[in-house]
């Protein structure tokens, strides 16, 4: 009986992890509109592709969440062509974050200023699932989340490692209920 419980977990893991690995959330239509774009800091073609996004006019303004504190707005301008006067009226740099949960919690209180009801996340197809469960978790009732994968290549180890934090978000996630 032992031996059949553990077979069973041992399979729902893996094809979990098979789930994880495969279906990477993809990016959003190039039509979809929200109030604002959150764009985590991270892996190549985040920022890039949320800029290009706000460019577009698909959202008026955009957080940049876990920005390294030594990055100066007219540094971030220039690494990334940032034009100044879409620097100036709607990007911010979030500089409090320094992982996926405070990356949530900045995301939140920005949120909640600017009143915003539909936020694009943008992140790596990867990092969507636990980004996405993390900033839902801290964002006010009533904020719907579009999920904007940043297609990328993940080596199996980060995919590995992202699967168990999701895991182990989702336990705590029951067992705070």
């Amino acid at each position: 009986m032992f031996r059949r419980f553990v077979a069973f977990v041992l399979l729902v893991w893996l094809f979990g992890f098979l789930w994880f690995a495969i279906a990477l959330p993809g990016p959003l239509p190039a039509s979809q509109r929200t109030d604002v774009i959150i764009v985590l800091t991270g892996s190549s073609g985040r920022i890039e592709h949320a800029l290009k996004v706000l460019e577009e006019g698909k959202a008026p303004d955009l957080l940049v969440s876990g920005v390294d504190r030594e990055v100066r707005p007219r540094e971030f301008a220039a690494q990334f062509s940032v034009p100044p006067r879409l620097m100036k009226c709607c990007v911010t740099l979030g500089y409090r974050a320094y992982d996926t949960r405070s990356n949530a919690i900045e995301a939140a209180q920005w949120v909640e200023e600017h009143g915003a009801k539909s936020v694009r996340l943008v992140t790596a197809d990867w990092h969507m699932r636990r980004a996405a469960l993390e900033l839902g978790r801290e964002f006010p009732e009533g904020v719907r989340i579009e999920r904007d994968g940043v297609p990328s290549r993940p080596s199996l180890g980060a995919l590995f490692l992202e699967y168990h934090k999701l895991l182990a978000r989702a336990a705590l996630d029951l067992w705070e209920r």
